[in-house]
């Protein structure tokens, strides 16, 4: 193996991007050897990938993410925001709270985009939320592989059953038909609204 190495399998070897490890030349944290040719070419027996990684990790933050379905939760949302501010101040945490409100089958909430945005810049060190189903009702699984694939650490407070499953869901169900409401009463057929009004009241009935 080489012991002089260009910039993009440095990067590679103390997993970081390009950019990070060009800011941490910038800032004297590395230092390059040049070619003739002025490249940059890093000595491996110099880099200490788990020095670069935990100070890296330091510097990022953590997130704590609240999420209720509907206005009528609002209290709920208060009350998770409350459990994860105390959990995290007393393991000791620098951390900011996002919160939504909206559907949990919705990944278009300004919350969440914020949240995988800041994971996916590297700026995420770890993430916090009371329960798996705050994230999504569905594909929550792809956010904890992203926060995999981003070394992000996840904790989840409480891996059993969310208490509101119910109630969320039936308010997930609410907007789904809310949505196909606007578009079946745009089509002013009586026959289509009966039908959206017979789905309504069968799930106001399961509530």
């Amino acid at each position: 193996m080489e012991r002089f190495v260009g910039i993009g399998e440095a990067a590679k070897t103390l997993g970081v991007s390009i950019t990070t490890l060009r800011r941490w030349e910038a800032s004297g944290k590395l230092i390059a050897e040049h070619t003739a040719g002025g490249h940059r070419r890093y000595d491996l027996a110099k880099l200490r990938p788990e020095l670069f990684r935990a100070e890296e990790a330091a510097s990022r933050r953590t997130v704590a993410y609240a999420r209720v379905s509907s206005h009528d939760q609002e209290a709920d949302l208060e009350r998770q925001k409350q459990v994860l501010e105390l959990y995290c101040a007393r393991q000791g945490w620098t951390f900011e709270v996002i919160a939504d409100l909206g559907s949990g089958l919705n990944d278009r909430k300004t919350g969440l985009k914020r949240l995988l945005n800041t994971v996916i810049d590297g700026q995420v060190g770890r993430l916090v939320i009371t329960h798996k189903d705050r994230l999504l009702r569905f594909g929550a699984e792809l956010v904890f592989a992203i926060c995999e694939a981003k070394q992000v650490e996840v904790v989840i407070l409480n891996q059993g059953e969310d208490t509101t499953f119910e109630e969320d869901l039936a308010n997930d169900l609410q907007e789904i038909i809310a949505v196909f409401s606007a578009r079946l009463y745009g089509s002013r057929s009586r026959k289509n609204q009966k039908r959206l009004d017979d789905v309504k009241k069968a799930v106001d009935a399961s509530c």
